[in-house]
């Protein structure tokens, strides 16, 4: 049986860019620093989230997704917690290579690269590892990866293949009824010359 995300409203918060991003390269677990774009859009993100009362950043390991954690930890005095579960998806052969065209049948299925993920595992891990996040103390936020967001978005009740956009918080609610979960993107505030 597909695990259920509990409902619990968490925030969503993809990495900020990296050179990868900007080449459009599939990263996957290779583990791929923010560029000065990211770190910008890491900032940018920060001032977004403050004053939305978060207590508690739970991060992905890789270094892109816990440098932006780190940034918006700074910004909100908080620690950072880490979950492997929140890595990205491992792409196998695809890792390096141009985003390609396979993605709509990775997601549906029926094909996998070589030595990566099937979309099913990814979304069974990625949900688990939001529900154990949505047991902490709340509102928490989770700081992650793209293509994981597509696998949420699936447990979301959402059409999965969309792109997240990086550094761009998310609010997710769970519905007062029915299954599609509320999806906000936050308004994000202009950084000072």
């Amino acid at each position: 049986m597909t695990p259920a995300l509990t409902p619990v409203p968490f925030w969503f918060l993809r990495h900020g860019e990296t050179d990868w991003n900007a080449e459009g390269r599939s990263q996957g677990r290779t583990d791929i620093p923010l560029n000065t774009v990211g770190i910008t859009q890491a900032r940018r993100a920060a001032m977004a989230m403050v004053d939305r009362g978060i207590v508690t950043i739970v991060a992905s390991p890789l270094s892109r997704a816990l440098r932006t954690a780190e940034i918006v930890a700074e910004a909100l005095n908080l620690p950072v917690a880490t979950d492997p579960g929140l890595m990205e998806v491992g792409f196998g052969v695809e890792e390096g290579q141009p985003m390609g065209d396979w993605y709509d049948d990775w997601i549906a299925g029926t094909f996998t690269p070589e030595g990566a993920e099937t979309f099913q595992a990814l979304h069974d891990r990625a949900v688990a590892a939001i529900n154990r996040a949505t047991a902490q103390p709340g509102p928490v936020v989770v700081v992650a990866h793209g293509a994981l967001f597509r696998a949420l978005r699936l447990a979301l009740g959402h059409e999965p293949n969309v792109r997240t956009p990086n550094a761009l918080p998310i609010w997710c609610a769970p519905p007062a009824s029915g299954r599609m979960w509320e999806v906000t993107p936050a308004a994000l505030p202009h950084l000072p010359a």
